[in-house]
């Protein structure tokens, strides 16, 4: 039931960032960025402050180190599609540009969809059983499995004025940390589907676009050629 519950919020989530996507794309991407941005602040700010903690005041606060490995992976897990969005994931190409024209896109179609199914069989594969696959599992599975135990993580806890009024438990949720697992694989699923839709139209060349080698020797030419005079 949880799964069920699962995944129908994760496609109303892609449904409703689709259709906001076409009317307000900008503010989509900003939104997208925002969120990022926020996750990155608050692991600067929870390690700076621990620190403070530990070697001014000799004390710390207890979850510090847990709740920013969450944050972290919340960071990673939710900005992998918004990398596949804008095309900023790092790739080595060299191969594939030696191809012509109609070979390179071919393999730039591969890739998204290579990219596509990767995200679908991490998100279940219990799908694969058409192909006689047997195994189960994936993020819905093991994200259902933690709801229906119900753990606690181990040592991140609700403050006493936020738990006692509210009579929760003390530890916080295991599922609610990993919820961003499935929603993080659906979101990267959903961009690699348009990467492909968008390739196939000729819209975008590859689901990869970013060269950091090539964009340092861009930036810095002019260094490098007076280096060398």
């Amino acid at each position: 039931m949880a799964a069920t519950w699962l995944y129908a919020g994760t496609g109303l989530l892609i449904l409703a960032l689709f259709l906001a996507e076409r009317r307000w794309e900008s503010a989509v991407t900003r939104l997208e960025e925002n969120i990022l941005a926020t996750l990155l602040a608050l692991i600067t700010i929870i390690s700076f402050v621990q620190v403070v903690m530990r070697y001014g005041f000799n004390t710390s606060f207890g979850g510090a180190l847990e709740l920013t490995r969450i944050i972290f992976a919340w960071l990673i897990l939710f900005g992998m599609s918004y990398g596949v969005k804008m095309g900023s994931h790092l790739g080595v190409d060299a191969f594939i540009r030696m191809l012509p024209a109609k070979g390179l896109r071919y393999a730039a179609i591969f890739g998204a969809v290579a990219t596509l199914l990767y995200a679908v069989m991490l998100i279940s594969v219990d799908w694969m059983k058409i192909f006689g696959v047997t195994s189960k599992g994936g993020a819905v599975f093991y994200w259902s499995k933690m709801y229906q135990l119900q753990l606690g993580l181990e040592d991140l806890k609700y403050p006493t004025w936020i738990s006692e009024p509210f009579g929760l438990e003390e530890r916080v949720k295991r599922w609610m940390a990993y919820l961003i697992l499935p929603v993080g694989l659906g979101l990267l699923a959903f961009r690699s589907l348009q990467a492909v839709i968008q390739i196939i139209k000729g819209e975008r060349e590859l689901i990869i676009a970013g060269h950091e080698a090539e964009d340092l020797v861009a930036e810095n030419k002019d260094v490098l050629k007076g280096e060398g005079e």
